[in-house]
């Protein structure tokens, strides 16, 4: 499917190719159950998963029940779950379903995909004095969480923390970028220690697809090309490593960037999240 950019083959590619896929080395921690057609993942940091090519057909009193199921595992264990809803799921129902059992949607995504090969034959751009370096140390990977602690606000220390066990699984399969800033003359970036923005790459292995991950950057740094040049940088590795698709879900800030740059809308995902009540 090398060049394909038809929506429709994209998309019966994505669900075909990436959705309920198990890693075959999971992070320390982290088990992966069947429920009926669903994958329940545990043990992430942040809570649960739930996650499905397809539902098989289910509707009606089965579906709440297979709803419920989940909603009631991890309130069990005291987690919140996040339920990975497509805007082509079936039964149409869906969403009404998972309010009603307790999940409350949050803010939409788009899924895009692009073709590696035009993005791999190009260079990353990149504002003066800042340089793209490959990371795996715990330092490195907290300075990205503060970073994002600095966009987001909150604690992001969980993304830290996933990661270094991400990459303690399968070293081979995820790479992490940071952008930095060197020199006392740059726009202060005291809290993240010089990183400005900051991505990482899965290859997914068996697949056409590598996928994108994080491109936040500090907003004194937005609009001169950071968050490109990582999508770039990122197209060119998985090319080096045979993959010709990459799959990213993509904010509405995002996703005008990608489609710029050759990436094609196929569906939307909106996290469906149930936050169980706190023990007291």
């Amino acid at each position: 499917m090398n060049g394909v950019t038809d929506p429709s083959t994209l998309l019966a590619a994505y669900d075909a190719q990436l959705r309920a896929r198990v890693p075959a080395a999971l992070p320390a921690g982290v088990t992966v159950e069947r429920d009926g057609p669903v994958l329940r993942f545990v043990g992430l940091d942040g809570g649960g998963l739930v996650t499905y090519a397809d539902l098989g057909g289910l509707s009606g009193d089965e579906l709440d029940a297979l709803i419920g199921r989940q909603r009631d595992y991890f309130a069990g264990r005291g987690e919140q779950v996040e339920w990975k809803l497509h805007g082509h799921d079936q039964p149409a129902d869906l969403p009404r379903r998972l309010q009603a059992a307790g999940f409350e949607p949050e803010e939409q995504e788009s899924v895009l995909v692009g073709p590696v090969a035009p993005l791999a034959v190009t260079m990353p751009v990149l504002p003066e004095g800042v340089r793209l370096r490959e990371v795996s140390a715990r330092a490195d990977l907290d300075r990205i969480a503060r970073m994002e602690e600095a966009v987001w606000g909150g604690s992001r220390a969980g993304i830290a923390d996933s990661l270094e066990k991400e990459i303690a699984a399968d070293p081979q399969g995820v790479t992490v970028l940071v952008a930095e800033a060197a020199g006392a003359g740059q726009q202060a970036v005291p809290a993240s220690d010089g990183v400005v923005s900051a991505g990482w790459v899965r290859y997914v292995p068996g697949t056409a697809f590598a996928t994108l991950w994080g491109g936040s950057t500090l907003p004194d740094w937005r609009c001169r090309g950071l968050y490109k040049a990582l999508v770039v940088h990122r197209a060119r590795m998985a090319d080096q490593r045979g993959y010709a698709y990459l799959q990213v879900d993509a904010s509405g800030d995002s996703r005008p960037i990608l489609e710029r740059m050759g990436f094609v809308p196929v569906t939307t995902t909106t996290p469906y999240v149930f936050r169980p009540a706190r023990r007291t």
